[in-house]
């Protein structure tokens, strides 16, 4: 069953999980015509496979360590680190240490979109 969003003026806590992070699973928090935010949770060495979406999109380290590998290089986010990605920008994660990373994702009619190569996936 999955977990309700939260409405619009909800407050939604992203406080680190601390020990509690290795159990934690990946949720969509809130979802609109607009925007979605994704809390994606990754254990150490695991990767999400190469993607895009259509707009810009926030990538928040809330904990641990994550890299963003792109053709052009690759950025490495801790805790409290943030980077905004252009539009289309293939790129997939990969998880040096149990991390939490904040998506957040523009819409457009409810949809972040994936039009592109093979081998690209949605998220």
């Amino acid at each position: 069953m999955a977990l309700p969003h939260a409405k619009l003026l909800d407050i939604i806590n992203v406080s680190p999980l601390g020990e509690k992070l290795h159990g934690a699973v990946s949720t969509s928090l809130i979802k609109t015509e607009r925007m979605q935010l994704l809390h994606v949770v990754m254990k150490a060495h695991q990767d999400m496979p190469r993607h895009h979406v259509d707009d810009e999109c926030t990538l928040h380290c809330l904990e641990g360590t994550v890299e963003v590998v792109m053709g052009s290089g690759v950025r490495q986010l801790d805790a409290g680190n943030i980077v905004v990605l252009p539009a289309g920008q293939d790129h997939s994660l990969r998880a040096r240490t149990d991390c939490a990373v904040l998506v957040t994702l523009l819409l457009r009619k409810g949809d972040a979109g994936n039009r592109g190569g093979a081998g690209n996936q949605r998220i």
